[in-house]
């Protein structure tokens, strides 16, 4: 029998796949980063909606006391799309988390799924910015750069296993 690597490529050696041992291209690098910093931040700002909905939904609505009985029952039905809606930012940011960390095996579709994820993550500046003004002003800037970095010559290149990425 003869020795297997755990994954079904025989003996575990670089043999038959040349892209292995390849070092990651600096852009590449970089989206990898940016990617994972927006998505933890995005996961820090899912949670808080999903956590503190409440408090979330008077601010947003223009509710000034939360605790009042004529105004608790719109803001606690406000409260339901505000942890609605921290669901889903909980679940881009797992996209694009999960993204960047494959991002070593180099598969094209993780390129387009990256390029996606930053036109994706444009539209959560609204949205944050009726919260925090100020990260919704900054939060378009990384966004962006995750679509221009994935979409770069090195980025092509790393993402296509047929040819040797640019150093």
């Amino acid at each position: 029998m003869e020795p297997h690597d755990g994954y079904g490529f025989g003996d575990g050696s670089a043999a038959g796949r040349p892209w292995e041992g390849v070092r990651m291209p600096r852009p590449v690098r970089r989206l990898r980063v940016l990617m994972m910093l927006l998505g933890g931040v995005q996961a820090v700002v899912g949670m808080w909606l999903v956590t503190d909905s409440m408090a979330v939904a008077a601010a947003v609505w223009g509710e000034e006391d939360a605790s009042a009985a004529c105004c608790r029952r719109e803001v606690e039905e406000r409260a339901g799309q505000v942890v609605c809606g921290g669901l889903v930012v909980l679940a881009v940011a797992a996209w694009g988390v999960v993204t960047a960390l494959k991002f070593p095996l180099r598969l094209r579709r993780l390129r387009v799924a990256a390029c996606a994820y930053g036109w994706v993550a444009l539209p959560f500046a609204l949205v944050v910015y009726r919260v925090e003004p100020l990260l919704g002003l900054a939060w378009p800037v990384p966004a962006a750069l995750a679509v221009l970095w994935a979409r770069r010559p090195e980025s092509a290149a790393w993402f296509d296993r047929r040819t040797a990425p640019v150093p």
